[in-house]
């Protein structure tokens, strides 16, 4: 009768798990509210309130004014002179004489710095989309890795509370000599292990949370809740490697901004040779009661002579500059064909193997462990041996939630070399 008790209590505590029906609520630190999100509403709330991206938007602007800085011409010089004193000459102060002077560029340069900070607008731009690109990979993989790990703690916080239950009652049975002392060892040290395994779970998914939360701005109070609905197409094999590599040569905006850099050096080169080339400064005098003749004007003009300063070393400079950003774009471009490739390669092989399951398979076993549950309670099979199947159960949904992870997470990896969203829309 005793032994039909304890297996009635831990049939009903197992049969639940198996249903799918929570013995408690998941466990969680106590949170003000509730935020449930699909990953769009969690991109458009990113896009929205992320600081970085705000401090990136900043920077366009300020590489704007540089464009307003560089189309400015010279300010003009003006000089007055009044007499103050003159030996021998009593109206000292009818002595007047002024000056204006204008300083002309020569060689283009206005043009040159003009094309130069264009190019910096451009390069802010390119800055901010990558930053856009690396930040809205990171919120994506942050979603479903929480959304997944949930799923797989709740798997953990089930078994738990059936075994501690079943635990407690193989305690006080122990204490009466009903039961032997290993049955109540071999619960307790799979209690033990499973209890461990769900901390650092837990610990994984609090440190995603966090990261999750600053990217998208809400207060660390709020709980998350991913909204996820699976799609099991075949895609990654049925989009072409060249479409994907194409792709990534557009919208990659780390290469895009590797090209501009070249393009910044190449038209700093123009400029350093043609500051080689003296300016220009031209002007108009007037002197009132000058030593030539009274009401004196003149113009003039002044230039430096380029006999030891021809700006070679800035020169140089730029030269070394244009052939290392040469050398930097090709590197960027080597990793972007590395990159598709790569993770081309590695999604492939998640979405075979993941096609590779039978799609009735967690059905099927859920409704084997249910006939176990039935050879159990005939005693066809012992405790121990029911329980080492559940964990089976147990390895077995943790791995699928990790295969389909993992899978998601390399269709994101893709959209990531590639810079374009053709995969989780």
């Amino acid at each position: 009768m005793l032994l039909k008790y304890i297996r009635t209590i831990v049939l009903l505590q197992i049969a639940c798990v198996a249903a799918g029906v929570p013995v408690f609520a998941f466990a969680q630190t106590p949170v003000s509210d509730t935020l449930k999100l699909t990953v769009r509403q969690a991109e458009d709330q990113f896009i929205k309130n992320n600081l970085s991206l705000i401090v990136a938007r900043y920077n366009i602007d300020n590489a704007s004014a540089q464009i307003i800085t560089a189309r400015l011409f010279q300010n003009p010089d003006f000089s007055f002179a009044n007499g103050i004193h003159a030996t021998g000459v009593p109206n000292a102060f009818s002595e007047q004489s002024a000056s204006v002077s204008q300083l002309f560029y020569t060689a283009g340069k206005r043009n040159k710095n003009i094309q130069l900070a264009k190019i910096g607008v451009e390069q802010a731009k390119y800055q901010f989309f990558d930053l856009l690109r690396t930040l809205k990979f990171t919120l994506r993989n942050d979603f479903y890795t929480i959304y997944f790990n949930e799923q797989s703690a709740k798997v953990y916080n089930e078994e738990i509370t059936s075994l501690s239950k079943t635990l407690t009652v193989f305690k006080e049975q122990y204490t009466k000599g009903n039961i032997a002392q290993k049955e109540v060892l071999r619960i307790q040290s799979q209690l033990y292990s499973l209890q461990t395994e769900y901390n650092s779970l837990l610990a994984g998914i609090d440190t995603t949370e966090s990261e999750l939360k600053l990217l998208i701005k809400v207060s660390p109070k709020t709980y998350v809740e991913p909204i996820v609905t699976l799609d099991s197409k075949e895609m990654v094999s049925q989009m072409p490697y060249q479409q994907l590599l194409d792709s990534a040569y557009v919208n990659r905006y780390d290469l895009r901004l590797s090209k501009a850099t070249v393009d910044y050096n190449d038209m700093n080169l123009k400029l350093q040779k043609a500051t080689a080339i003296p300016d220009v400064s031209l002007s108009f005098n007037y002197d009132k009661l000058g030593s030539y003749g009274n009401n004196f004007m003149s113009a003039g003009i002044a230039f430096s002579l380029p006999f030891f300063n021809r700006n070679q070393g800035a020169i140089k400079q730029a030269h070394i500059a244009v052939d290392q950003s040469k050398v930097q774009l090709q590197s960027q471009q080597d990793q972007v064909e590395s990159d598709v490739a790569t993770n081309y390669k590695g999604a492939l092989r998640l979405e075979q193997l993941y096609n590779s399951f039978d799609p009735q398979f967690k059905d099927d076993f859920t409704h084997l462990i249910q006939e176990v549950f039935k050879n159990y309670e005939k005693r066809n099979i012992s405790m121990l041996e029911f329980l080492d199947f559940y964990d089976s159960y147990k390895t077995n949904t943790l791995q699928m939630n990790n295969l389909q992870l993992n899978r998601i997470l390399s269709l994101e990896q893709l959209n990531y070399a590639t810079g374009t969203s053709f995969f989780n829309k």
